[in-house]
């Protein structure tokens, strides 16, 4: 019995000191404060480390160089060091024992501090690990998920089953964090109606919490481009966050942010002032290559002439430092800010040479593009990239690849063309998407019509390839039975291709298909048909229905893409007053969602369709709304702030002129005068043609007046005034006869030339020439602008005479004599 007891004794004493002295050596590793520290400890206790203490001492290691500065971690020595060695052989032998939040935390920890995916611990974490797939914790469960997203095993069937768990669990995970990072993670393998709940989950979760940090809402943000998908309402809740946490952000958080609003087509003013303001109080801040790069790409587009001086000198100085991703990122910003700074092209360009052998084909087409655009004037490196473009040319046998070559090769001056370029073009014919054909028609007219093809009979293989692609291209129409896919393709294709070759085609088959149109589909429809200006009664009736049946699942801001296209083709809809109706409506009720320019170009899209809305209408023409749109438009790129400044003239001007209940005064006078002053001026010659007959018709030119501004500054071709016996009144008091003028210029001071009191019974007559662009492309049915043009005129006192193009390009009017008849009838009312 005393033996006993002396051995339990023994046995309780031992276990003790050998807790006590775990536990020491739990609290030793956690008070560590150097990796050196770390290590002497494991060479001392590497014999009794349990796996719990080899877990925390791998995880210690990653603590410590996440304390530091990225600049000054020093991964490499810790891999390096014979005890991490040590470390690693342990921990693989202890796996099986360790805590399934133990194995999650060092697979992270290994992760972070670079250790190999193929490493001989991180494959045992892994397979662990997806053995106990079902009995992680949801914290650890989405930890694992990004160690495999981190791994590139985004298409892995371990992700796969990642997946099939959140999908069951997705209704009990109630924080944002652990969401976030598990959308992340799956974002490759889930199906779209998964996607739907996921976004649906997601927006819950951000509007539930009162402070989410942003951090989530970037994860957010780059599921949303994972997808491929602009979503509204998860986009402006996480745009709300960063505004939110604007003084938490750097210029590493404005740079990702801007990067995935760029690459998901969306954008906020607002956001990009709080960027401008924040990035403009530290440009002293940055002088390495690295964040400097990222301050002129972000902030040089939206500057001020002063500061983006100092940027264009600070990367002047530091060009020789650019990596070759930063020299692309440079020359981007330029073509953004359109900024063909020649020191600083001659110094990129000389960087360029040591760069050029390293770049990806992809990378090359986008420098190609960059220096054609800014205009580079050196002959030595576009010569080189013209060499090593073809070569990848001859050696792709990617599509995608050949078309985006011969595309910027399309760009390049003089560019002698190969016959191996046509013969590369004809083997991957049938493999092309219809934007990549797109490309390449483009190309091939180009370079035939400018003699680039120097071989014999070029012309008529470029011709007989050409044949071939426009088939290729109608086949691929004829063939679509998605129309989702088809949209996506007809996104990308433009120009004269599209208009002339595949266009009826493609209208043929978005009619075949018309059964798939829904709510999801009817905004990059309702804007294909808006790019080719065809009014098409059967896919716009389809597309008024869909969008009224399913008015409130549908964004305000693609509303307004749907009513700009009924807008511009000046088409009405069966029922059109309750479609426009519940838009309206619609719009009205969330005129939050819309950004101040956004506003303004919602107003003047309902003012061309004939609706004024009083509380659209109230709230733009509104000094501190004004206010915030002048403050607003300093950081829209120049084409977009001219389009609004635009449509807010026009929307100033439809309301003085249709709506003058609404008190709204007439302020848009210096700005037209600025406009049309910085116009060209030159009188083209088939208006002095026209001025010429109306000279025989009205007995001399002193009768008609030519290029005419009205009040609210419509422009008209020419103008005349007829008395009550239709006798023509004369301008010889004052305007200068044609002859006078040398038949040329056009004098913008003429608005209020001649606009006296008329004699009674007298009437002025506009007479308006209208081309190609007042008319939709299959009809001979008014756009909505010229429709405007004219309605307005005849309530500013005009007899308006609007002379089609395909009316004085007729075989009718093949004479002067003919023409001369056709004018007279029209002036003097007896068509």
């Amino acid at each position: 019995m005393l033996c006993l007891r002396q051995v339990c004794l023994f046995t309780l004493r031992y276990y003790q000191a050998r807790t006590l002295s775990s536990d020491l050596l739990l609290s030793q590793i956690n008070s560590c404060t150097h990796e050196d520290e770390v290590f002497s400890l494991v060479r001392r206790n590497k014999a009794r480390m349990s796996e719990k203490h080899v877990g925390i001492a791998l995880n210690m290691l990653w603590q410590l160089q996440k304390k530091r500065p990225l600049l000054l971690r020093t991964s490499d020595y810790v891999r390096s060091h014979s005890q991490f060695l040590t470390l690693c052989i342990l921990a693989e032998n202890k796996v099986e024992h360790m805590e399934n939040e133990a194995i999650v935390d060092t697979l992270y920890s290994l992760l972070r501090l670079s250790v190999e995916d193929h490493d001989s611990l991180t494959e045992a974490l892994v397979t662990e690990a997806w053995k106990r797939l079902e009995r992680l914790s949801l914290p650890a469960l989405s930890k694992f998920a990004l160690c495999l997203y981190k791994q590139h095993r985004h298409f892995s069937p371990i992700t796969g089953e990642v997946a099939h768990i959140v999908d069951v669990k997705l209704d009990s995970i109630q924080d944002i964090r652990i969401l976030s990072v598990l959308m992340i993670s799956i974002s490759d393998v889930i199906s779209q109606s998964f996607r739907d709940r996921l976004l649906q989950k997601a927006g819950q979760l951000l509007e539930e919490k009162n402070e989410v940090h942003f951090n989530y809402a970037k994860r957010t943000l780059q599921f949303l481009q994972n997808v491929k998908l602009r979503y509204h309402p998860l986009l402006e809740k996480c745009n709300k966050i960063f505004l939110k946490s604007a003084s938490h952000l750097d210029i590493h958080s404005i740079n990702f942010i801007l990067g995935l609003y760029e690459q998901l087509g969306f954008d906020n003013a607002e956001f990009r002032l709080v960027a401008k303001q924040l990035l403009s109080e530290t440009i002293d801040d940055y002088d390495d290559p690295e964040t400097f790069t990222k301050l002129f790409y972000n902030l040089g587009p939206m500057a001020g002439s002063k500061v983006r001086v100092r940027l264009l000198t600070t990367a002047e100085y530091m060009a020789e430092k650019f990596s070759s991703h930063q020299v692309l990122l440079i020359l981007k910003a330029m073509q953004k800010m359109k900024c063909g700074n020649s020191h600083l092209l001659k110094k990129i360009a000389s960087v360029l040479h040591k760069h050029l052998d390293s770049y990806h084909v992809l990378h090359l087409v986008k420098l190609t593009q960059y220096l054609v655009a800014l205009r580079c004037q050196n002959p030595e490196l576009m010569a080189k990239l013209k060499k090593l473009l073809f070569g990848c040319l001859k050696s792709s046998v990617i599509p995608a690849d050949i078309a985006a070559i011969i595309r910027v090769l399309a760009m390049l001056p003089s560019f002698q063309v190969e016959e191996v370029t046509i013969n590369k073009v004809a083997a991957v014919l049938p493999q092309f998407s219809l934007p990549h054909l797109n490309c390449i028609a483009t190309a091939l007219v180009k370079w035939n019509h400018y003699d680039q093809l120097p071989w014999q009979n070029s012309s008529k293989l470029c011709v007989k390839l050409l044949q071939k692609l426009n088939d290729c291209g109608l086949q691929r129409l004829q063939k679509a039975n998605n129309l989702n896919l088809l949209l996506e393709e007809l996104t990308h294709v433009n120009g004269e291709w599209l208009e002339e070759v595949i266009s009826e085609e493609t209208m043929a088959t978005c009619q075949r298909l018309i059964d798939q149109i829904t709510w999801a589909n009817v905004l990059p429809l309702s804007c294909f048909l808006l790019k080719t200006n065809y009014r098409c009664p059967l896919l716009l009736d389809r597309i008024a229905s869909v969008t009224a049946e399913n008015i409130d699942k549908i964004h305000p801001s693609e509303i307004y893409f749907i009513l700009f296209l009924f807008s511009a083709l000046n088409y009405d809809p069966p029922a059109n007053e309750e479609f426009f109706g519940s838009c309206i409506q619609h719009l009205t009720s969330n005129l939050s969602s819309f950004e101040t320019h956004h506003l303004v170009l919602l107003g003047h899209v309902l003012a061309v369709a004939g609706y004024f809305p009083p509380v659209l209408i109230t709230k733009i023409f509104n000094v501190s709304f004004l206010s915030q749109l002048d403050a607003q438009l300093k950081v829209l790129p120049t084409s977009l702030k001219k389009r609004v400044h635009m449509h807010l003239m026009k929307l100033n001007r439809v309301v003085c002129l249709e709506c003058p209940e609404f008190h709204i005064p007439w302020f848009h006078e210096r700005y037209c005068q600025h406009v049309y002053h910085s116009r060209s001026s030159r009188i083209n010659p088939l208006r002095q043609h026209v001025h010429r007959m109306l000279a025989e018709i009205l007995g001399g030119s002193h009768y008609a007046r030519i290029s005419v501004l009205t009040p609210y500054y419509y422009e008209i071709d020419f103008e005349c005034v007829l008395d009550e016996n239709k006798k023509p009144l004369s301008y010889m008091a004052h305007t200068m006869s044609l002859d006078d003028m040398g038949g040329m210029h056009l004098r913008h001071d003429s608005k209020d030339e001649g606009r006296k009191a008329l004699p009674p019974g007298a009437q002025r007559i506009a007479l308006d020439f209208l081309d190609s662009k007042a008319f939709s492309k299959d009809s001979h049915h008014l756009k909505g602008e010229p429709a405007v043009k004219k309605r307005h005129l005849e309530m500013l006192g005009y007899r308006v005479v609007q002379i089609p193009h395909f009316e004085w390009n007729s075989m009718g009017l093949s004479t002067k004599d003919e023409q001369v008849e056709y004018l007279r009838k029209h002036l003097y009312g007896t068509q």
